[in-house]
Formats: structure tokens, sequence, C-alpha cells
């Protein structure tokens, strides 16, 4: 049998990231409590193919490597920053190009990061409904992290941190590996 494969995506295209920090901190843990590999992008990591490609064979190699990992990943971890109250535009075009059924019943964390409270509900409102219509397997627990959240790009709220742990434990269970969870007070 093959090793699992946890797979991150960030949608963000600056570097440093705290999208992708955050997206890799939460696919690192799945990944070392099932004993899996994991891999994290950012839409950066696709390329110069990938702006302007309307289907998957427009993209280059190395960016079709890139969709076939997170195509073949036992779980998926998805983050976007927020962008005017969404995800980013480039996030939803990598996703336009994959076939509607490509991700059905895939275990997927939803999490963004945004400048302040007022986009929490990203997750809720875009990216669960974005992955409902591929009928994936979004787990119950999203995570959101704003700027305050974060010292110096490192994750530094113990409720985010709370929240990671709970989705954490979730895929877990669908990956059929045990993890408990000590929740916050």
């Amino acid at each position: 049998m093959s090793r699992k494969l946890v797979v991150g995506l960030s949608g963000n295209l600056t570097r440093p990231s705290k999208t992708k920090a955050f997206v890799s901190h939460i696919a690192g843990e799945v990944a070392s409590r099932a004993g899996a590999a994991f891999s994290v992008f950012d839409i950066e990591d696709l390329g110069p193919s990938f702006p302007l490609a309307r289907k998957l064979d427009d993209l280059d190699a190395a960016a079709r490597a890139i969709v076939d990992q997170l195509l073949g990943a036992d779980v998926l971890v998805v983050g976007s920053p927020t962008f005017k109250g969404s995800y980013t535009g480039l996030f939803k075009h990598f996703f336009d190009l994959l076939d509607p059924s490509s991700l059905r019943g895939k275990p997927v964390i939803l999490a963004a990061t945004g400048g302040g409270e007022r986009h929490s509900l990203v997750v809720e409102h875009q990216l669960r409904p974005l992955f409902g219509f591929f009928e994936a397997q979004t787990l119950p627990t999203a995570i959101y992290a704003s700027d305050k959240d974060f010292a110096n790009g490192v994750l530094v709220s113990e409720a985010v941190q709370a929240r990671g742990r709970q989705a954490v434990a979730e895929a877990c269970r669908v990956a059929g590996v045990p993890y408990s969870v000590v929740r916050a007070a």
C-alpha cells in the first residue's frame, strides 16, 4: 500500500505569505498525525503557463505535476487570502481548470486569511460552496486567521490554533488515523 499524501494549496502570489505558512502548518500537522507525506504549493509555483491556461492541457509539465499531486492527494488543505470579500481570482482560476468530478469525495480542510474579522465568513460563503460544487468532502471545521493572529508571519493565536487542531482531528478521522484533541476552554 502506498503512503498517504496531504497536499496544501495557497491562493497567494506574494512571498513570504502568511496564507502559505498557515496552509503549510495545517498540512504538516495532518501529515504528521496520519504518517503521510505532504507537499504545499502556492499559485506562484504554477509558473508562467498558468495564468493564460484555459484547460489543463495548456499547462506546462511543472504546473501539470502540481495539479496531478493535488488530484492524487488523500487530503487537501486549501487556503486563500481574502481579497475584496472572496478568495483570489487566480485561486478560482486554478479550480476552473479542473473537471467537476475530479475532487468528488476528497476530504478538504478550508482555510483563509484576511486583514480583519469582517472577512471571517469567506470560508463559509465562498470556499465551502466552491468545493460543494466539486462534491468534495469539506470538513466541518474551517479555519480563518486575521492579521492580528500572526506575529512576524507566525500564527500566535491560541484560538485559531485550537480550530486548526480540531480540523486536523477531523481529517485524521476521515483518513482512519486516531487523533485526540484537547478542546480549549
